[in-house]
């Protein structure tokens, strides 16, 4: 805490003193009592034992946030907030004497504080479930004041700065992210149970690949090594099949040095599995059921809310060929147009902006994310994409420019990824040295050769489906947040400096 002119913030750190003074310890190690019971254990037990004439009383040790506090003379009451809840306590001067009361209760505490209260569990007069406090020990003392039922911290931005006061105020918040934790708990239950491994591969990679982004560089010192964040866990996943782990997922951090958006932030946590002899048919099946398999854990069925709209992941879902949905949504047939040329100014005689550095791969990826995802609120998957576009996929058969690839869309938004994936070493060799060429030396398309990899492939990698999905859109998606940064704990955000 930084020195204040501020009155309130003076008096609280007075208040630090007078503690001391008192031989009162306002950051104490250990409760003096061991807690017995979350506030909502102590109501849930009180009531039962209320309904039961010969029920001994409940006696129980809590401890928690005080949230509100009223005197009334030599009686006074406090709500007290834990992680289940909120319960009252009663404090009577004659029960816990002179000093617990007059100078800790009446005077020293402040809202914020952190407390133990060890008591009977009652039912007041005005038929509210509470503890009457027979001790009552400081546990953390606040120093800066809690904000008043959101005034004083309105700015969004403090909000994500913020985040420990937010959750302190919002209990909504805090819902959000133990929505999030239930969610990867179902994801883990789900593949876990249908005989997945979970698996942790390298953050710090000395070659990127797996994904299309720019990445974040670093340089090991000792080992005089640049190295990479990883940007997916794709070809380090992929390697455990041809070690013979036939079925694999990854849940963890990915880094990839882009704009931030609603939907993008520069550290976001990924999913993805690989399972052998499996294509990309078998992995949309899977998407279906692990979704379905969620919603149910969350919710109890498979229609969910998200921003006013009822989205149903009941299986099965619809089904598109790319080409089919840009023709529906955004009336171009791009396989008339065999060149980025062509396709370029076709794309402007019908009003569309293609961007003139395009290849014709990002020009179709250009026309699926402007005119197609926006329209796709119901599950579905868009199938078959163009191979400039898709150089760890395997082609389709009797069509060299395709390939068996999917992406699935939920709410307007691209949830995730999948291949039937190559796993030819010498045809991705070609790709990998095609993409060189095909995209310049600072286009985040361009996949650097990854020499270890083609040699793991080499051994013989058996015929596979691979998926990748981000867990952060996926709550946004269960959470019913319209921003990525609603779902995450600490946001990426400017620095202050810059803002000012």
């Amino acid at each position: 805490m930084t020195e204040t002119n501020n009155p309130y913030d003076r008096m609280r750190l007075a208040k630090l003193e007078e503690l001391a003074s008192a031989g009162i310890d306002p950051y104490p190690p250990r409760l003096d009592q061991p807690r017995t019971h979350t506030a909502g254990q102590a109501i849930d037990a009180f009531e039962q034992a209320e309904a039961d004439p010969a029920a001994a009383p409940v006696l129980v040790n809590l401890a928690g946030r005080m949230l509100s506090r009223r005197i009334m003379g030599k009686v006074g009451f406090a709500h007290v907030e834990d992680g289940s809840g909120q319960v009252q306590i009663f404090v009577r001067k004659d029960v816990v004497g002179d000093e617990a009361y007059d100078l800790l209760f009446k005077k020293l505490l402040d809202l914020g504080d952190f407390i133990a209260v060890s008591g009977r569990m009652v039912r007041t007069k005005t038929g509210e479930v509470s503890c009457e406090a027979q001790r009552i020990q400081l546990l953390a003392k606040s120093l800066e004041p809690m904000p008043d039922k959101w005034h004083g911290l309105k700015d969004v931005e403090t909000r994500y700065r913020r985040r420990y006061v937010d959750l302190m105020a919002n209990p909504e918040v805090r819902e959000v992210f133990i929505t999030r934790a239930r969610m990867v708990q179902a994801i883990r239950e789900y593949l876990d149970g249908q005989g997945f491994i979970e698996v942790e591969t390298p953050v710090l990679q000395p070659i990127y690949g797996g994904a299309a982004a720019r990445p974040f560089t670093t340089y090991h010192n000792q080992l005089k090594q640049d190295l990479y964040l990883r940007i997916s866990f794709e070809l380090y996943l992929k390697r455990l099949l041809v070690g013979g782990m036939e079925r694999v997922y990854e849940i963890g951090r990915d880094f990839r040095n882009e704009g931030v958006s609603f939907k993008h932030n520069p550290e976001f946590t990924q999913l993805e599995w690989y399972e052998a002899y499996a294509d990309y048919n078998d992995v949309m099946a899977r998407v279906e059921a692990m979704l379905a398999h969620v919603a149910r854990r969350l919710t109890g069925g498979t229609v969910i809310s998200y921003q006013g709209r009822q989205i149903d992941l009941a299986p099965p879902w619809r089904r598109v060929t790319l080409r089919d949905a840009i023709i529906e949504y955004a009336d171009i047939d791009y396989t008339q147009y065999p060149s980025a040329a062509e396709l370029a100014n076709a794309m402007r005689a019908m009003g569309h902006r293609p961007e003139s550095t395009s290849n014709r791969g990002k020009l179709i990826d250009s026309l699926l994310s402007n005119y197609v995802e926006p329209n796709l609120v119901q599950p579905t998957f868009v199938t078959e994409y163009p191979i400039e576009i898709s150089p760890l996929a395997k082609k389709k058969a009797g069509d060299p420019t395709t390939v068996e690839r999917f992406e699935y869309f939920i709410a307007g938004m691209e949830m995730g990824n999948a291949f039937t994936e190559l796993n030819d070493p010498l045809d991705q060799r070609a790709r990998m040295e095609w993409m060189q060429q095909l995209y310049g030396a600072e286009d985040e398309e361009r996949h650097p050769v990854d020499e270890d990899y083609l040699l793991a492939m080499s051994y013989g990698m058996p015929p596979n489906g691979g998926f990748g999905t981000g867990v952060d859109r996926l709550a946004m998606l269960f959470c019913d947040k319209a921003i990525i940064r609603d779902v995450l704990l600490f946001p990426h955000l400017r620095s202050l400096e810059r803002e000012e």
